[in-house]
């Protein structure tokens, strides 16, 4: 005889398929997921691959679209402006220098430390255009202790004055004696065949400015630079004095015929010139005795540049000659040009006083 079910087995029986039905769920989603992790990290599947773009279908099938760089660009778009004009005075002015001559100068550390400074000592402001092109003409025989002087406190100074500049060594070949003034004529020849320069200055090789305000640059009347000099005791030695530094724009020397070239021995060239240009209707502009401070190297003098014996009478005789003698009958021979690194020296052959 059956025995009789007890009471609740039904639901009993029921609550085991349902929990072994929840066992065997949880057992195939954990399989799934475990499966899913060999694949590729938890929690950063991989994005469904993407549909590639629509062909651009105003171009010629022929052409391939532009690259992604020259999609970039806007079609308008135009290069940046060029740098504008310096501004003056330059903001890189620092005022007055203090000049000595007591340490050796190393041309190579000069050039180290003006890196900006070009091969035949050319230099131009990177972020700005300079106002003016200066040539900077020294005339120049045996004194190279001096020019390394020159070269050390001037290309500094050139630079902080954002200037567009070449420097240039004019050197005096031979034993004959010295002939300022025609060195001087020779670097401006020299100097425009190498570059448009619109202003020239021209420098003793043993003055050095004290301040770097006195900008070497033109002006609309020729300019004397040289103007408070420690050999003179910080002062003009006579109100027409013009020797030492001046600069005058191509204009202003070419109106004048340049400088003369029969003053052969030291003396009377700065007053001819100085004749030449009152002669011609023009002033002498300078900045003051302040700004206008340099130092001279102390030397004693040059040998085959002992003074004129006819300066006296040749200044006395300024009007009659200077359309005659200057620019217009300038002879001279190029020897050799060479271009160091912080200037360009060109040696010439300038003849004798009787050739």
């Amino acid at each position: 005889m059956k025995e009789p079910s007890l009471p609740g087995t039904s639901l009993q029986r029921a609550c085991r398929l349902l929990v072994a039905f929840c066992a065997l769920h949880l057992s195939a989603t954990l399989l799934y997921y475990l499966a899913g992790s060999a694949l590729g990290p938890p929690g950063s599947p991989e994005p469904p691959p993407r549909r590639p773009p629509p062909a651009n279908l105003s171009l010629p099938l022929s052409r391939p679209p532009p690259p992604p760089a020259a999609r970039a660009r806007p079609p308008h778009a135009e290069p940046p402006p060029p740098p504008g004009p310096c501004p003056e005075p330059s903001p890189l002015l620092v005022g007055a220098l203090r000049v000595e001559f007591s340490q050796p100068v190393n041309l190579e550390e000069v050039a180290r430390i003006n890196p900006e400074v070009k091969a035949g000592g050319r230099f131009a402001p990177k972020d700005c255009v300079a106002l003016q092109k200066v040539a900077i003409i020294i005339p120049f025989r045996n004194r190279e202790e001096h020019l390394k002087y020159w070269l050390y406190y001037l290309h500094p100074i050139l630079q902080r004055q954002q200037l567009d500049y070449g420097v240039y060594v004019i050197n005096q070949d031979g034993e004959e004696e010295f002939n300022r003034a025609k060195l001087l004529n020779i670097g401006f020849a020299e100097a425009l065949k190498e570059y448009d320069y619109d202003c020239f200055v021209f420098s003793d090789v043993d003055l050095i400015p004290m301040d770097d305000r006195n900008t070497y640059k033109c002006y609309s009347q020729p300019r004397h630079l040289s103007v408070s000099m420690d050999k003179f005791g910080f002062r003009l030695p006579y109100n027409q004095y013009f020797g030492g530094v001046s600069a005058l724009s191509k204009e202003q020397f070419t109106k004048i015929n340049g400088f003369p070239n029969n003053y052969w021995g030291w003396g009377g060239e700065d007053d001819d010139i100085y004749n030449r240009l009152v002669f011609k209707g023009m002033g002498i502009s300078r900045p003051d005795a302040v700004i206008g401070k340099c130092r001279m190297i102390r030397h004693s003098r040059d040998r085959k540049n002992e003074p004129n014996p006819e300066r006296f009478d040749r200044i006395a005789h300024t009007r009659e000659t200077m359309n005659s003698d200057g620019l217009n009958t300038l002879s001279y021979k190029v020897l050799r040009t060479d271009k160091y690194p912080l200037y360009t020296k060109i040696t010439v052959d300038i003849g004798s006083p009787n050739s």
